[in-house]
């Protein structure tokens, strides 16, 4: 493989040719977790078409008595795909990509591989790749499932770039190319267009993330995906322990795709995550937290809004456990089920989560979105920051599964 400036590389894409992109491109797995009616609705708008619904496992249905079955099902459609021509292969290539999303803002990105060897989701990581979350290794294991035995990988992993002068990206806007999709997405994820990048642009793309390099310590934080990335990564290191001594440093496994997305894209917002707890004992969860954090209504950096039980109470942490009140909210969480048991889901959106945390023994903590200026400098200074700290943007405008690629 050619040299190249940085961990991000063209790669051998497989895009679906003659199908129904409308019924191809869902989206990410690990969205609408708590909503299980969303992918059910899904599966009805893809009916019997080619789709990648069949190449992934939501999370809505992790834990499901069928879960092996599905895994089973995902890589006999994988190979079933390959060997039926479903897929146009690009060799060596890079796509740009602009979404168009639900509130018509267009984000753009270009889609290629990551190096694996160049990416460390460790909390004291100083690589090129890093996570901007706790890795939960305890998350991994289901994702590894799907992947290994796995002969392709499709993605929603979202890298971000800190590129305040637009010198990556923005520039391939201006380019032509040939359009390999332009379609709608269902379920209100708007609308998504690809154009093919030629040799001169891919170039020009890694000339320019070789110059942000020389200016920035961390390159590439992950926004999107960083347990899929964090799978990916062990797959590809239980790959190496298992043939000590083989050449792997072309093994398609040794790569990952990816989208990269400039962080100060207009576009592009950062959405608080809220937590929707369920336990049996609501009240002891609610009299243990005030008085560990301290909960009061008198004004600090940190606000959290409890809903329970059809009202909602603004309250700050006057004793904070970390930097920001999503992670003093999320220490208290992991203790408190960790000794009483429980279960928690993080939602995107305030209305779902007031939808959702009507049920019994369900109690509701909505956060506010941190500032997305603060994240490069706080991932530098502190490494990752507490799991499902941010989204970027609302659950709708997620990225969908449309490229593909082999890892065999």
């Amino acid at each position: 493989m050619a040299n190249y400036k940085t961990a991000f590389r063209p790669a051998d894409l497989l895009i679906p040719r003659g199908a129904d992109m409308e019924k191809w491109a869902v989206i990410a797995c690990d969205q609408f977790t708590s909503e299980p009616e969303y992918w059910e609705e899904t599966a009805k708008k893809v009916g019997d078409a080619p789709s990648a619904l069949r190449l992934i496992l939501p999370e809505a249905y992790l834990g499901a008595e069928d879960e092996k079955q599905r895994v089973e099902k995902i890589h006999a459609a994988m190979q079933s795909y390959l060997d039926g021509g479903v897929f146009a292969e690009y060799k060596n290539s890079m796509v740009y990509v602009e979404r168009t999303q639900s509130d018509g803002k267009i984000r753009r990105g270009i889609v290629g591989a990551i190096d694996l060897e160049e990416y460390d989701f460790s909390p004291e990581s100083r690589s090129q790749v890093r996570a901007t979350e706790a890795t939960v290794v305890e998350r991994i294991p289901p994702r590894l499932t799907v992947r290994n035995g796995a002969p392709l990988e499709t993605s929603h992993v979202m890298l971000l770039i800190d590129d305040p002068e637009f010198t990556v990206i923005e520039p391939m806007a201006e380019e032509s190319g040939e359009t390999l999709y332009d379609f709608n997405l269902m379920q209100g994820g708007g609308r998504v267009r690809g154009r093919l990048l030629g040799e001169k642009q891919i170039a020009a793309v890694d000339s320019a993330l070789g110059r942000l390099r020389e200016k920035n310590g961390l390159l590439f934080a992950v926004g999107d995906g960083n347990h899929s990335l964090a799978a990916a990564k062990t797959h590809y290191e239980n790959l190496k322990k298992a043939r000590p001594g083989e050449d792997l440093s072309n093994h398609p496994a040794r790569y990952a795709l990816c989208e990269i997305v400039n962080l100060h894209s207009e576009a592009l917002e950062f959405e608080a995550i809220h937590r929707l707890v369920t336990v049996d004992d609501p009240y002891k969860l609610i009299f243990e937290m005030s008085l560990d954090l301290e909960l009061s209504g008198l004004p600090s950096e940190q606000r959290v809004k409890i809903h329970r039980n059809y009202t909602v109470r603004d309250l700050y942490i006057r004793n904070p456990k970390s930097k920001l009140a999503v992670g003093s909210i999320q220490a208290f969480l992991d203790a408190f089920i960790k000794e009483n048991g429980g279960k928690i889901d993080y939602i995107h959106g305030e209305e779902a989560l007031k939808r959702l945390v009507s049920e019994q023994g369900r109690i509701g903590f909505e956060l506010e979105p941190m500032k997305k200026s603060d994240l490069f400098p706080a991932v530098e200074a502190d490494g990752a920051l507490p799991r499902k700290t941010f989204s970027m943007g609302n659950a709708e405008d997620k990225r969908y599964y449309v490229e593909a690629r082999r890892i065999v």
